[in-house]
């Protein structure tokens, strides 16, 4: 019988050889182990990675939508805070203000006049409230404050207004005033300083779009300016000495709050309707991130199972190749010819 054998140097290099691939086939389900994740995916996939592919780039286009979606709903949400806080101030001065001015009182216009001066200034300060360094009210232009000082809003009205002694005529040159278009010197010329286009849509979801272009120059809040701007005029001097004509005019104020409260409550249900729209497309994006991140999982994921019983044998191999190179170590021509 003839038999074919190898030398010690061969049969050394043949066995550190089989001892580097246990050992990397080791590592590499070790790897697989604690990640979860296979290591050669090209195998896995057979060299096609177009599937995986077009995974990977519908989750990074989802991501983006929802870093979108995140921050369409942060300034819906402050926009509505903002203006929930000047609805609240209006719904308490318009009673205060009617009342005045149906008892005539000068103690009382007084009183209604100062209240409506404090909150004319609280009222801007709302319209003026900033997200993330963002203006809420300045349609495009974000970086520019929407609007001017409540004190600067009195001191044009009080010029607009000089030389008027009754109530209708206060109240035509305030709104006049307020309505005049650009240009005019009125309250988009003095007042505003936002861009008169609306913030760009968010992209809060393939082919969807939110629509927050609401400014401080809106025909509701410029109303809602005008009312208290009335009845803050009365405190700072405007028609003194005129009893009866001070009465109308801060009814006048109560009035044209509660006919612009009525027009804030709407562009407040219209901003609510984006809101719903926002949560709408984050939900869908959320239950399609949640499909591709399985679908990825199923091609990328290593089975615990397999992988734990194919990590055994190897360390069952790489048992027995150190005991045969052990015994073969003490393979000796003296131990052969004994």
């Amino acid at each position: 019988m003839n038999y074919i054998s190898i030398g010690d140097m061969a049969q050394s290099y043949q066995m550190r050889r089989h001892n580097v691939e246990l050992q990397k086939h080791l590592v590499r389900l070790s790897e697989e182990l604690t990640s979860g994740r296979k290591t050669d995916l090209a195998e896995a996939l057979s060299g096609d990675f177009k599937v995986l592919a077009g995974i990977e780039r519908s989750l990074e286009t989802l991501a983006a939508f929802e870093v979108a979606g995140s921050e369409a709903a942060l300034f819906a949400e402050s926009l509505q805070r903002a203006l929930e806080n000047v609805e609240t101030m209006t719904t308490d001065l318009a009673p205060a203000l009617l009342v005045a001015g149906t008892n005539g009182g000068k103690t009382h216009v007084d009183t209604s006049a100062g209240d409506a001066r404090q909150k004319l200034h609280s009222v801007v300060s709302a319209l003026n409230t900033q997200v993330a360094d963002r203006y809420l009210l300045s349609g495009a232009a974000t970086d520019a404050k929407p609007l001017a000082g409540a004190q600067d809003i009195l001191d044009a009205l009080i010029v607009a207004a000089s030389g008027q002694t009754t109530a209708s005529g206060v109240e035509a040159a305030v709104a006049s005033w307020f309505d005049a278009p650009s240009g005019a010197g009125g309250f988009l010329d003095v007042i505003y300083g936002g861009s008169g286009q609306g913030l760009a849509p968010f992209r809060t979801a393939p082919g969807s779009e939110a629509r927050l272009d609401v400014t401080a120059a809106d025909p509701a809040l410029r109303d809602l300016l005008e009312g208290f701007a009335l009845g803050a005029l009365l405190a700072e001097g405007v028609l003194s000495g005129h009893t009866a004509e001070r009465a109308t005019l801060v009814r006048r104020s109560g009035e044209t709050l509660i006919a612009a409260n009525s027009d804030l409550a709407a562009l407040r249900a219209r901003i609510g309707s984006v809101e719903g729209h926002i949560a709408d497309a984050q939900a869908r994006n959320a239950a399609e991130i949640s499909a591709l991140t399985i679908a990825r999982n199923a091609i990328t994921a290593a089975d615990p199972y397999e992988t734990a019983s194919a990590l055994e044998a190897i360390q069952g191999q790489l048992e027995t190749l150190y005991t045969l190179t052990a015994r073969l170590s003490r393979l000796s021509l003296a131990d052969v010819l004994r």
